[in-house]
């Protein structure tokens, strides 16, 4: 069942026991954006939240307007549930690492960390970690062996970036709580998701044996467990919906777990179902008396004069009502195929041109309202 925008009553969360979401979808769908607005939901009420981007576009940086990040995890906000425009939930702390501070009037404030994974770094910090290769990894790094690596060899670029969000998943610090409460990870799109996170079946053709094959299956094992959900962003409209309904089918016969699907940039619609109804009729007379009677024929009460001034207005007004129509029917259907799917879906609002800190917070109340996080 779809949970609508605005919706005054808050939900409780639908993920619980999740730590790693993968936030993936089709391109123009407002992937980074929904994937930033979650994870801000996450790290509210005093939690800790890291968000990583795994495509080298720096997309996090620019949604928060802050200096491109460089491959380490560092603080980029901080959020209470009143910056999201909800009331305080009277508990602070996530389930593993707890509070971070509180704030003005005992609201709990969380933070929100994120790391821009560069796969180069990456695979070097892989090598050193079990081939203790040390200066000869910056050697190897001179003569393009990475670059060369990585090209060859996809699949294994595809372990280093998943296995880097599995390891902050179940990362610990030393009194033996986990680092951080929720990671979501800005993941490719939906038409490459499942090849990206099957990476055990990407890397068997590379190493039956060794440490390639026991990262593949050590974060094979994170990705297949109840810990993961694969969340999908799409719009109402034809091609993100139905790329939606394909990438879910591959998750599910990979056997990865699904999770939520975001709808995203949802227009209201302006017609109640009775006006949509009636919108192919002809309703020129009934339109026209009513611009007359809105003022629209100036002072004048003489009907002559009134139709006058509103008779221009009229095919523009009824072919936006058509045009309006047409859409609601559209999105509709789109909701029915999307509901087939059966699973949790959120709506989030069109916000007009561009996104800002206060989209983006205002996007994660959202979220946090209708259960998402």
């Amino acid at each position: 069942m779809a949970r609508t925008p605005g919706q005054a009553a808050r939900r409780d969360p639908d993920w619980e026991g999740v730590r790693l979401h993968v936030v993936s979808g089709k391109g123009g769908t407002g992937k980074t954006t929904v994937a930033a607005a979650l994870a801000l939901a996450l790290a509210a009420e005093g939690r800790r939240t890291l968000l990583i981007e795994v495509e080298g576009r720096q997309g996090i940086a620019e949604l928060f307007g802050i200096a491109a990040l460089p491959y380490e995890e560092r603080r980029i906000a901080t959020v209470t549930p009143a910056q999201l425009g909800l009331p305080a939930s009277g508990s602070a702390g996530g389930s593993g690492s707890g509070s971070v501070g509180g704030a003005a009037g005992g609201s709990p404030s969380g933070e929100l960390h994120a790391l821009a994974i560069d796969t180069e770094q990456a695979l070097l910090e892989y090598l050193d970690m079990f081939y203790k290769l040390g200066r000869a990894g910056k050697a190897l790094q001179k003569v393009g062996f990475v670059d060369f690596a990585t090209t060859i060899a996809p699949g294994v670029r595809d372990v280093l970036l998943t296995g880097k969000a599995c390891e902050a998943a179940r990362r610990k610090g030393p009194d033996g709580r986990r680092t951080y409460d929720a990671v979501v990870m800005d993941a490719p799109p939906t038409g490459r998701i499942t090849r990206f996170l099957n990476v055990n079946s990407e890397v068997a053709g590379l190493a039956r044996i060794g440490p390639i094959h026991s990262q593949a299956q050590a974060v094979m094992r994170v990705l297949k467990s109840p810990e993961t959900a694969v969340h999908l962003v799409t719009l109402l409209e034809e091609m993100p919906v139905q790329e939606t309904v394909d990438g879910i089918a591959e998750l599910r016969e990979a056997g990865l777990p699904v999770g939520g699907v975001l709808v995203n940039m949802v227009r209201p619609p302006l017609l109640d179902a009775a006006a949509v109804a009636a919108v192919d009729g002809d309703h020129r007379e009934e339109v026209a008396l009513a611009l007359g009677e809105a003022g629209l024929g100036g002072r004048s009460r003489k009907p002559e004069t009134v139709r006058a001034a509103v008779e221009p207005l009229l095919d523009p007004l009824l072919a936006q009502a058509r045009e309006h129509a047409e859409r609601v029917e559209l999105e509709r259907a789109r909701r029915a195929d999307l509901q087939h799917l059966k699973l949790p879906t959120y709506e989030l609002p069109l916000l007009g041109e561009g996104v800002d800190l206060g989209t983006l917070y205002r996007l994660a109340g959202e979220l946090k309202r209708q259960g998402a996080a």
